[in-house]
């Protein structure tokens, strides 16, 4: 006691508030803290440059169609609109309003930008007396309507999954043939990392059998509980599946773009 007592600079020991980042921690905690930053970061302005943008994200070269997880579902085609501006704005507020209120994300980014705290047994941003709200007001209040992205995010990883499937399906003149491509199997390890990553929220662990007060009182009841377990596998990687899959998304993104520029042409075989 003494020796931390002596390594608490003055003025914090008389507000008994400890300086941001005071801990007697001796590894490198700052760098996770800093890693993610930089990551949601360089991810963030992507996304919005390149749902901006609003060119070479269709792929139609050799017969093939991919299309990027940021356009998806095309608004276009589904509802036969013709907007003269980026309609991806109108796409991803769903799949980001789920990685925004998700609750790995949300430790994330308190962390990383708030520093509340920067890491475990690391003291955080000192509070205001009386004025910490946690999530019970606005802004933070919103992160309740979490379960409600969930479903939206849903119907579009539905479309992702369509998307994928459909890629494997060749346009040539003697008619729609099956192919396999590159950019196929780009999507296609995409949206079951987006899988992973959505049906192991723990929005859907609730929805299969966390209402639930007894697991063996009936047949519905005992297979509820057997889906809820598998879903706790998904969930005990939920960090993992979070960062594969915002990388995956990245990856499909700039795959289709680089092959849209005719940067590189996508390898395939048509059977």
């Amino acid at each position: 006691m003494t020796t931390q007592a002596a390594s608490t600079p003055p003025a914090a020991r008389r507000t008994g508030t400890p300086p941001l980042g005071a801990t007697m921690r001796r590894d490198r905690w700052w760098l996770q803290p800093v890693l993610i930053a930089t990551g949601l970061t360089l991810f963030g302005i992507y996304s919005i440059v390149v749902a901006a943008l609003n060119t070479d994200y269709d792929y139609l070269k050799g017969g093939a169609r991919y299309l990027s997880p940021f356009y998806s579902p095309d608004l276009r085609s589904l509802f036969g609109l013709h907007i003269p501006f980026t309609y991806a704005f109108f796409v991803i507020w769903a799949p980001l309003g789920l990685r925004t209120t998700c609750y790995y994300y949300r430790k994330a980014y308190y962390r990383s930008f708030f520093l509340m705290p920067p890491a475990c047994a690391v003291a955080g941003r000192p509070r205001a007396a009386g004025r910490y709200t946690g999530e019970s007001r606005l802004p933070f209040i919103l992160q309740n309507v979490h379960r409600f992205f969930f479903y939206f995010a849903t119907i579009v990883l539905g479309f992702l999954w369509y998307d994928a499937i459909r890629a494997f399906f060749y346009h040539t003149p003697t008619g729609t043939r099956f192919g396999i491509g590159l950019g196929g199997v780009v999507m296609v390890v995409n949206v079951v990392l987006l899988s992973a990553f959505t049906f192991g929220c723990n929005s859907f662990r609730h929805l299969i059998g966390g209402r639930l007060d007894c697991f063996t009182c009936s047949a519905s009841a005992r297979a509820r509980h057997g889906a809820w377990k598998k879903v706790s596998v998904l969930n005990g990687h939920h960090q993992l599946y979070a960062w594969l899959s915002l990388i995956s998304v990245g990856v499909t993104d700039l795959y289709i773009r680089l092959a849209c520029a005719g940067v590189f042409t996508d390898p395939h075989h048509i059977f």
